[in-house]
């Protein structure tokens, strides 16, 4: 599955239409309706950028540095972040990385007795257990969510359908990708840019552990350069271990930019889905 990236390493639409289907939704979080929001809220003073995000999280988020399993103060830390993105009026899906919990490398070697498919689905279901601690997260903040599943487990999410996430959007509510694209040996990365292009998203924003994308990895080599624009060629030729290739083409298909940044850091999120720069932009052309 998609793990944490932390160097630089079908219903398809245009650059074009994704940004003309994208409307402007009634704010379901805590409580009103756009119309009843204060006139403090940034959802009326601050213009966005991006109307539609798909904002990929990886599974690291979900605990404490250097820890496994699922530590809900740090759930909350991205739900918060995530609820004062929304409050701004962008439509907002969450994806998200398992590998706080499970990676499906750890079962492929060759002393393993688990067949690598396995494995793979074992991951994705290491996503859905994020996706309900994400959920209710939010909804004691006040949000409107709802998690939505490659694979049907209607016991606990409704089923991925694409006509419905984009209504859900349309209605201000925050919907969580789970089970990445139901299907094994594709990683959770390429599952946020197939779903970010499904639901004509204006941004693929990439939350991880470090401020953006490096020359090399930042937490071995201190002299490494922290790039603030590359375009997709950059990093597919330079070989930066930012989003595993598949995803970066995906993007580079059909002009989908992607930030990536850093979402330890309060704000950050916010940042990014208002269209501020923070961390790297990765698109067709720099600046």
């Amino acid at each position: 599955m998609g793990g944490p990236q932390t160097t630089p390493s079908a219903d398809h639409a245009s650059h074009g239409a994704r940004q003309g289907r994208a409307t402007r939704p009634h704010s379901e979080c805590a409580g009103y309706s756009e119309e009843e929001t204060p006139l403090s809220s940034p959802a009326i003073q601050s213009p966005l950028r991006y109307r539609r995000v798909v904002l990929k999280v990886s599974g690291e988020g979900f605990t404490h540095p250097g820890e496994r399993g699922i530590a809900m103060d740090a759930v909350v830390h991205i739900a918060r972040q995530t609820f004062h993105a929304a409050q701004h009026g962008v439509q907002l899906a969450v994806v998200m990385g398992g590998g706080n919990l499970l990676r499906g490398a750890q079962f492929t070697s060759g002393s393993s007795s688990i067949r690598e498919a396995t494995a793979h689905y074992m991951g994705m279901l290491a996503t859905v257990m994020n996706g309900l601690a994400l959920q209710d997260a939010l909804e004691s903040l006040g949000c409107d969510t709802r998690l939505m599943t490659a694979i049907r487990m209607d016991g606990v999410a409704e089923p991925y359908i694409r006509r419905r996430a984009l209504r859900h959007l349309e209605k201000g509510r925050i919907i969580i990708l789970a089970a990445g694209t139901g299907s094994p040996f594709v990683t959770t990365d390429t599952a946020a840019a197939q779903r970010a292009l499904e639901l004509n998203a204006e941004l693929l924003a990439k939350a991880t552990r470090v401020d953006g994308v490096f020359s090399d990895d930042p937490e071995k080599n201190p002299h490494a350069v922290l790039y603030s624009q590359l375009t997709y060629d950059d990093v597919l030729h330079q070989h930066l271990r930012v989003m595993d290739p598949e995803a970066i083409t995906k993007c580079m298909q059909y002009d989908l930019p992607i930030m990536v940044f850093n979402f330890r850091k309060d704000g950050n999120i916010e940042l990014a889905v208002r269209g501020e720069r923070v961390g790297t932009l990765i698109r067709a052309k720099r600046d």
